[in-house]
């Protein structure tokens, strides 16, 4: 194994390690080339956890990508015919994007692109930014070979958003609204050269070429980050809001509601396994200051996801509704609130923390999140096997019940500390001074 390889292992989750094989097994049965590319490896490079994998394949076809995910049982998010790129969700925790190595030419500013297959090392050179243009082989004869064509890796080291071109900002505006998300996430600086680009396609107003999908794509992955409302400051103070919705600004903006949700999600426990949809959450803070109207121009100018929308619109009374059986219920046990807390939504648990003036309800929703739940995922599939039930039986997920509530009410085991034996009298002591 190779040392990249080595780093990667220890900094994927037990599922996103089961992903990457079973999808590097897939690209090995068709002789597909197979890279984890994009935020992965910026992410890992940089030191910073792995949100999402990212992957890019030599040759191929969507097909592939739809085979992928009939296999896995995985919810496709978005397909891109025309990129030959799709977002999809592998189980409750895990995200991916499956691509095929491609270049990009652009006819016109924010126009739709001229897309050709191409191979990795090309693929990379036409990429947005240089931190996300690295590549990790993960093919038989290559697997570990790290591949770097435009120096990411030195920009990793200084903390810097450099261009890969001198027309990465002009092709596609939609790179300024993701450069400044990245510059607030990873709390980089932007290259001397590729501020200036930058700037010139600002006095060209070349933001207004953005595309509302790609204005949409972008809004959904700012949801995504822990520091949405960060970066929609730092939107606002680039005076760029306006393109999401001239109404977000001053108050509107709810920048005080986006960091409580900030600390709410602070509470959730690295390594633990809870679906969120980030993005109903998102959308709620974001309209909760606007008007109807005004929400109804947002919704339409971006083109929003109906499904998205509604589910925004109904997160508050499902979670009043929960929040009104936690303040009442009597959950003496662990067990009790665990099993009642398990059935609810991750965003819905993520709203109490945001909004719930109720201490009861605050403190059960922290300590289902931050001790109930991390031991509960400690009972692993194996350890249910070795009691003799089937995976997929009743007998199987009736034992785990089991098993969990009888972890989570075992009485901690008391330490006992023995105590020194007691030191003579200081008269049946000798003094060294005084025995001389």
């Amino acid at each position: 194994m190779s040392d990249y390889m080595f780093v990667l292992d220890s900094h994927l989750s037990s599922e996103q390690s089961k992903l990457l094989s079973e999808i590097r097994q897939a690209a090995d049965r068709e002789n597909l080339n197979l890279f984890l590319t994009g935020g992965a490896m910026r992410d890992m490079m940089g030191g910073f956890p792995i949100r999402d994998l990212d992957f890019t394949l030599e040759g191929g076809s969507t097909k592939f990508i739809r085979t992928v995910a009939k296999q896995t049982k995985a919810e496709i998010l978005n397909l891109d015919e025309n990129r030959k790129a799709a977002e999809l969700r592998f189980g409750d925790n895990v995200s991916a994007s499956i691509s095929l190595a491609h270049q990009e030419r652009f006819p016109k500013p924010g126009g739709k692109p001229h897309v050709e297959l191409a191979i990795i090392h090309d693929d990379l050179r036409c990429r947005d930014f240089t931190i996300n243009a690295i590549a990790l082989s993960l093919n038989r004869a290559s697997r570990g070979l790290l591949l770097d064509p435009t120096n990411g890796l030195g920009d990793l080291s200084r903390k810097e958003i450099r261009a890969v071109s001198n027309y990465t900002l002009y092709d596609d505006p939609s790179r300024i609204l993701r450069m400044i998300r990245l510059r607030v996430r990873l709390g980089f600086t932007i290259e001397e050269r590729t501020l200036s680009q930058y700037q010139n396609v600002r006095e060209a107003k070349l933001e207004t070429k953005i595309p509302r999908s790609a204005l949409e794509h972008e809004l959904a992955q700012i949801a995504l980050d822990p520091l949405a409302g960060d970066i929609l400051k730092a939107l606002e103070d680039e005076n760029l809001l306006y393109l999401i919705s001239p109404a977000l600004s001053g108050p509107k903006l709810n920048l005080l509601t986006f960091q409580k949700l900030q600390k709410g999600r602070q509470v959730l426990t690295s390594g633990v396994n809870l679906r969120v949809e980030h993005y109903p959450l998102f959308l709620f803070v974001l309209f909760e200051k606007l008007s109807s109207r005004e929400r109804s121009q947002l919704v339409a100018a971006l083109d929003l996801p109906r499904r998205r929308v509604d589910a925004a619109m109904r997160l508050e009374a499902k979670a009043k509704k929960i929040e009104k059986e936690l303040a009442t219920a009597k959950l003496q046990r662990p067990s009790a609130l665990y099993q009642t807390l398990s059935k609810v939504p991750g965003e819905i648990l993520l709203f109490l923390l945001m909004r719930s003036g109720q201490r009861l309800v605050v403190d059960r929703v922290k300590n289902y999140l931050q001790k109930y739940l991390p031991a509960a995922q400690e009972i692993t599939e194996k350890d249910v096997l070795e009691r003799g039930a089937q995976p997929g039986t009743p007998k199987f997920a009736k034992l785990h019940q089991q098993m969990i509530a009888a972890r989570l009410d075992a009485r901690p085991k008391k330490v006992v500390v023995e105590e020194p034996p007691p030191l003579p009298p200081l008269s049946g002591r000798r003094s060294a001074s005084f025995g001389r």
